[in-house]
This record gives C-alpha cells, structure tokens and sequence, in this order.
C-alpha cells in the first residue's frame, strides 16, 4: 500500500519537477562539470537494490528524468539487495554489460571506490553535497579525501509495535532490552502471540545490540577489531537471551520475510525494523488502519539505545561510455523534489537537510519520528572492508541467537575472522 498520489500523477509529478527544479537537480552542469558538450544523450543503465514495495515507484521516477533530458534513455534494472554488491564487483571488475549508476549500501562505497571503480562526483556536485546534504549522509560516499558518491537515502533502525496489541496486554513500547522481556510475557499471557521478532540472519540487526552494551565491530582509528571484547560477548548473550527466554522469535533463514509475515500477521506484537519497511508493513492485515503501527527508538543493553546509521548513495562507474548523462542522472535523482517525493510515497528519509522543511516530508508521521533517531545514529566505519565484515559476523550472530554456538565462541569466531579481513589489525 502506498500512501499520496497515484502512480500516473506521479510521474506527471516529477516530470514536471524535472523540468521546474534547474540544476539543484538535473541540469548536466553541475554533473558534467559545464554545459560545453552539448545536449546529453544515450542510455543510462541504473542498477537498482530497492525492494519490492519500492522499486515500482523508483522505475517510473527515474524513468521521468527523460522529460528533463529527451535523447537520454534510462534503463532501469532491479537487482536483489542481497546479491547486488558481488553482482555489481563482477560487472565492473569485468568491464562486460555494467551499469552506469548503481545504488549501492553505504559500506559499499569505500570498498568500489578502493579498487577503482568509482568515478569521482564533479567538483561543482561535490560542493552542493558538502554544503546542503546531512554531513553523516556525506560522509559516506567519501573515500580518503574524495568524494565518490552522492547520498539518496539515509536510515536507521527502530522498535515497530502493534498498539492494539500492547494496549490490550496493557505495556508500554519497551525502552530497555529487560523491558522487552516483560513486555513479551504480558503480550503472551493476554494474546497468546510473541512479543518481539528478532532479524537472526543478518548482521545489521546485531548492531544495535553491541552498540547498546557500549561496543563495536571495531575502532577504525587505532586499527582494532573490538567485536570479540567483553561488550561483544555481552551483545551475543543478549541476541540468545531474547529468544532462550522466550521474548523473541527469530530464524535463522529468509530472516526478512518471516519477519515481516509475522509482524504484519499479529503473530508478533513487536519487531526491529527501517524506515524501507513502512509501505510494506502497511499491507499487513493488522496495519489496514495505519493508526495502528508504532514506532519507538531501539530499546536500550545494558549501557546504551545505540542503532545503526544505514542507507544508499548512488554512485557512476568509472568505465562508463556516459559519465555526463550518468551524473546528470544522479544529481536528478538526489534532487530535493525526487527525495521528498520518495519520502511522501515510501516513508523514506531524505538526505538533504532543506527537504526536512518541505510539506510533505514535515506531514509524515514516520518520517519525523525516524529522523531524530538518524541524527543519534553510530557512524559506521567508512573502511573499504566494511561489507567483508559482514558476511563472517552473520554467520556468528545466527550461531549465537539460535543457540548453534555460546556468545563466547560467537564472539571469538567473528574477531578471528575480522582480522583474517583486516591485515595487521590488533
């Protein structure tokens, strides 16, 4: 379910931004650098890593960046989240059928611009980025001093919860993870149904944890994996306590379906989740009325509510045969007219700071609840092994949450891998 205008009013939208917003948005000189070559044309390939609940609104709003630019045909491919970093490094590292722009994870882009396959944002762009974006959201398309990328969204994760059903088992949105647990056994005792469903399968939702007992993965400043000290101990035995206790579900495969069927079913009254979850969400039998659907700040460890700074930059490769019309389509794409209409349609935050004053950004419920808890969001390490980091600590952290592994031998695992990535880290 998508909230606002219908996809046909839509487009006319945005092509009529596209033709009104002049070069904050689309004009090829602040993306080629000057207006010396001429009307842009050809084809721009955008690799694309929305989900389902998105991407039908990103195709037609890239797709509308013609009415701005005629002769450029955009050629819109949506390519699986969780396949898209090595799909993407197999493209450009062999040159054969790769995008031209690509939306890729914020860990994404230190890792691409480090093996050279970035083409650096034009310095007009870059200066726009500096001055008008959200300096945690401009951080991440940096890579040792340049800039690589522009941000298209900025995120982070929150506690979705059923009113209905925290108001019949008479508890409050729980504030701490101990909260949790009594909430869960008062939902249970009056509902029959979970309390929390807890993501099991993939390492974002484990960051939260180890940043509410006061950890990280690592401290990239002193070249020190950190994930496997005490307070990473401590966050592993929390993932197991929520489910040995019988506060959360999880599973340790196909983690966001499952957890969204549950969510969305009532058969959990609670889960951790982003703002890229709210349209789908909606669509749940128990959210027809969207007065029904909460959203509070990631409960608290034992030391701190810590929740982790996401979203996706768009970025031009550097074998392009159509850098202009790429960047050109990037700076459209960023504009503040596409941000705040995708934040209108998709609950989705802008990264632009001025589109925060507009309208229909100001008017969305979940959108003024999420940024507060982006501008407290723990900055990730913008270090090119930042997605190699992942894949280990997943295994790891389904381990521990299902009881596989003890958090010790989790936590153990995870910091030996770290530093099989992490050449000559401590």
């Amino acid at each position: 379910m998508r909230r606002g205008i219908a996809a046909t009013a839509l487009v006319a939208a945005l092509a009529l931004a596209a033709t009104a917003c002049g070069g904050d948005a689309s004009d090829g000189k602040d993306a080629a650098g000057d207006n010396a070559g001429g009307e842009l044309s050809g084809t721009v390939t955008w690799w694309d890593t929305s989900n389902d609940a998105e991407k039908a609104s990103f195709q037609k709003i890239a797709e509308a960046f013609t009415a701005k630019h005629p002769k450029v045909t955009v050629k819109y491919v949506n390519v699986p989240y969780g396949d898209a970093q090595n799909k993407v490094k197999n493209a450009f590292s062999s040159g054969s059928d790769a995008p031209d722009v690509i939306r890729a994870d914020v860990g994404w882009v230190a890792d691409f611009a480090s093996l050279q396959y970035l083409d650096e944002v034009p310095a007009e762009t870059v200066k726009k980025v500096d001055a008008e974006f959200l300096p945690a959201a401009a951080a991440s398309g940096k890579y040792e001093g340049k800039t690589y990328a522009v941000p298209q969204v900025i995120d982070t994760l929150g506690l979705f919860y059923n009113k209905k059903m925290l108001a019949d088992a008479g508890v409050q949105p729980p504030t701490t993870l101990e909260e949790v647990k009594t909430a869960a056994a008062a939902i249970k005792a009056k509902t029959g149904k979970a309390g929390l469903y807890l993501r099991g399968d993939d390492s974002y939702w484990f960051l939260p944890l180890i940043y509410g007992e006061g950890g990280d993965l690592v401290d990239a400043k002193n070249k020190t994996v950190t994930v496997d000290n005490a307070a990473g101990v401590k966050a592993f035995k929390a993932a197991r306590d929520l489910v040995s206790s019988g506060a959360a579900l999880t599973n340790a495969t196909d983690g966001w379906t499952n957890m969204q069927t549950a969510f969305k079913s009532g058969e959990a009254a609670m889960m951790i989740n982003g703002p890229w979850a709210v349209a789908d969400t909606y669509a749940g039998d128990q959210f027809k009325d969207k007065a029904n659907l909460g959203v509070a700040p990631v409960p608290a460890g034992s030391v701190k509510a810590g929740s982790p700074q996401g979203g996706h930059d768009l970025a031009v490769y550097a074998g392009s045969k159509n850098t202009a019309a790429a960047h050109a389509f990037v700076a459209y794409m960023t504009s503040q007219e596409v941000q705040v209409q995708s934040a209108k349609e998709l609950s989705l935050l802008p990264t632009r700071t001025a589109a925060y004053e507009q309208p229909d950004v100001k008017g969305s419920e979940m959108v003024q609840f999420f940024k507060p808890a982006v501008d407290k969001a723990v900055e990730r390490a913008w270090i090119p092994e930042n997605g190699s980091l992942f894949e280990p600590l997943k295994v790891e952290y389904t381990k521990a949450i299902t009881g596989a592994s003890t958090p010790e031998e989790a936590a153990k695992t995870a910091g030996a891998e770290f530093r099989k990535i992490l050449k000559g880290w401590k």
